[in-house]
């Protein structure tokens, strides 16, 4: 069908060749040179007539257009060709809209290219049933609460990637279980026609009947009771940015209203701070990202980073007053022969010191913990960790199966990554003699070695071995990239 396509545009381009011997001055976005110009030796320059593409049944061109460097009546040097569609290239996929992505150029004379981009659209509806745990990671729940399966959360989470074929997301979630948790958001990533501005709207409820209300040797202490022990509300606007293919900004707006029961003060005063039962406050976050990674999903070459700063309590009746900000960077080699290399840093920092417990910042969330200490919370004021990875790629194979009825699961990309890293931190703790201090203000090291499978939308499984500075060792498990 494609192959068909392809012939009936060459006829049509074929047919308007004799309308383009006139010179036309026209728009350009990468040279302004005229187009009759030569370049000798070091290549020709080219002039981009049409762009087509195909295959994009839902998605929208401009959403497309919009991560293309070239646009119609850009004139190129065509030693610069290749790289500038391989870079679009690896831009669509960064996407995530696409499995797959071909530009090639249709050369019309010596002068003047079309281009085609054949696109393979991922499956954007996920209802995906939730069958998670509440810890923090697999290691905690396996090791801390000794595979507890009363600590299970389950429900349906609903995804709906590029509503309108907008690349807009909505999420909605409905948990229960270990915690109950009602969850919406709506992303739309561009609001005007230059596609540079967009908002997200998100909105939340979680109740709990178990909850963490203090910290024990680095481990979080849980009551669980008959009756509801934490109620959270909270709903937000975020404005976003991005002027470039690279670079984007986030500025976010919410409401948080909290409250605990009764028995949690008496168990911790100083989980609201001074026995108080309730706490609301708005909060204001601001976020750069500068991102020039290969592959999101699984990068092997490239940078990425990302500064966050926020403040919570933005009114003088607001329960709590507290700035904090982090810094995150990333840079991934390819050391060739199938080597690659990548280093994470992050620091974050936190005034004052004396806040809620609830409120206190820690390493041990998300990515960042150094590994081989996924079971451990550290509390601080301010953190700083080194992530250092080398692995090599020792498989690499994309499967085609035909048989699958839904086209978009078709394309089976599959990776095999055997590794060895090393990490380093460091916690700055709270002068609280309450909270747990035997792994903050000391030197974190761990080292192991481990493998990655990567396969597709995303999927990355990790096993590792890991041996920690407490002389502390065993496999961990983890479901997504390291960082």
């Amino acid at each position: 069908m494609r192959a068909n396509i392809l012939c009936v545009l060459i006829s049509i381009l074929a047919s308007d060749l004799v309308a383009q011997q006139e010179q036309v001055t026209l728009s350009d976005t990468v040279n302004q040179l005229p187009i009759y110009t030569r370049l000798d030796s070091i290549g020709r320059l080219i002039h981009i007539n049409r762009i087509f593409i195909v295959g994009n049944r839902i998605t929208r061109d401009q959403i497309v257009l919009r991560e293309l460097t070239l646009r119609q009546g850009d004139i190129i040097n065509s030693l610069d060709l290749p790289a500038i569609l391989e870079r679009d290239k690896k831009k669509l996929i960064n996407t995530r809209l696409f499995n797959t992505v071909e530009i090639r150029a249709l050369e019309l004379q010596q002068d003047h290219i079309d281009l085609l981009i054949d696109l393979d659209e991922r499956w954007y509806t996920f209802p995906a049933p939730i069958f998670e745990l509440s810890d923090r990671n697999f290691n905690e729940w396996w090791e801390t609460y000794d595979h507890d399966f009363s600590r299970v959360n389950y429900g349906l989470r609903l995804y709906q990637f590029n509503m309108r074929g907008r690349n807009e997301t909505l999420r909605l979630t409905a948990q229960f279980g270990f915690q109950r948790r009602f969850e919406l958001s709506y992303r739309f990533p561009y609001i005007d026609k230059k596609q540079k501005h967009g908002l997200i709207i998100d909105a939340d409820f979680t109740e709990t009947k178990n909850l963490a209300f203090r910290t024990v040797d680095h481990r979080l202490d849980f009551l669980k009771a008959d009756d509801i022990l934490r109620t959270t509300r909270g709903g937000g606007i975020t404005y976003t940015y991005r002027n470039s293919f690279y670079v984007s900004h986030a500025l976010k707006v919410e409401y948080r209203s909290n409250s605990i029961n009764d028995t949690i003060p008496s168990l911790n005063s100083n989980y609201y701070s001074n026995d108080k039962t309730t706490q609301r406050y708005g909060m204001i976050t601001y976020q750069f990202i500068s991102d020039h990674r290969d592959y999101v999903g699984y990068p092997l070459r490239g940078s990425y980073f990302t500064l966050l700063a926020s403040k919570s309590g933005i009114a003088a009746k607001d329960d709590l007053n507290k700035w904090e900000a982090s810094a995150s960077y990333s840079v991934f080699l390819d050391l060739s022969k199938n080597f690659f290399l990548s280093n994470n840093i992050i620091g974050y920092i936190s005034t004052p010191d004396d806040v809620p417990y609830s409120n206190y910042g820690a390493m041990g969330y998300r990515k960042q913990f150094a590994r081989g200490y996924e079971i451990y919370v550290i509390e601080g004021t301010s953190y700083a960790l080194n992530k250092l990875t080398l692995k090599k790629r020792i498989f690499h194979k994309v499967y085609r199966w035909n048989k699958m009825p839904i086209p978009q699961f078709r394309h089976i990309p599959l990776s095999i990554f055997i590794k060895t890293y090393a990490d380093l931190g460091y916690v700055k703790g709270y002068p609280d003699y309450e909270i747990s201090s035997r792994l903050s203000d000391k030197l974190l090291t761990s080292a192991g070695a481990g493998l990655d499978i990567v396969a597709s939308y995303d999927t990355v499984l990790r096993i590792e071995y890991t041996f920690n500075g407490e002389g502390e060792n065993g496999f961990f498990f983890h479901i997504r990239k390291e960082f």
